[in-house]
């Protein structure tokens, strides 16, 4: 698993809530979502998967069934750690969003972005640096990654990253 946990910010300070979100193939679910992940991208430098060596056809391919999979794993997952966050904090949405973050696109490890909070939010930045609350969202997540794995173990896949 990877899990990025985060403070979100916005420009208007009543924004509130936690998120969760996952890669999306599609486009962001919402407006908000895709400017996050752009804020996101553009703040970070992160390395692909190296298919270079491989077909053209056959590296897309196998990259692509990969993401599928994948992607599907990370809801499950990202499901599990926002219900778990929502007994913590009110959610900022009701359900995971997908948008095209550049550190959720490894294609074959689920993986989530964890927005605990909005530091931007007088209120929530006040708690976020509240370590007794730290520890509850720590808990939160680990609780919804245990309950992630109880319903879906791992099972032994092809890890499509080694291929480069």
């Amino acid at each position: 698993l990877f899990v990025s946990i985060h403070a979100d910010a916005f420009v208007r300070p009543e924004a509130r809530g936690s998120s969760v979100y996952v890669l999306s193939e599609r486009g962001a679910t919402s407006s908000a979502a895709r400017w996050l992940a752009q804020r996101e991208n553009d703040a970070d430098l992160i390395g692909g998967v190296n298919l270079a060596r491989q077909e053209g056809h056959l590296a897309r391919t196998l990259l692509d069934l990969s993401q599928t999979a994948t992607i599907n794993d990370s809801l499950k997952l990202g499901a599990a750690v926002l219900s778990e966050l929502g007994g913590i904090n009110r959610l900022h949405k009701p359900q995971v969003e997908q948008a095209g973050f550049a550190v959720l696109r490894s294609p074959d490890i689920p993986s989530v972005l964890v927005e605990t909070a909005f530091i931007s939010n007088p209120e929530e930045e006040r708690r976020l640096n509240d370590k007794g609350y730290q520890d509850k969202m720590a808990e939160a997540v680990m609780r919804g990654i245990r309950r992630y794995f109880q319903t879906n173990p791992p099972v032994h896949r092809t890890t499509v990253a080694r291929l480069g």
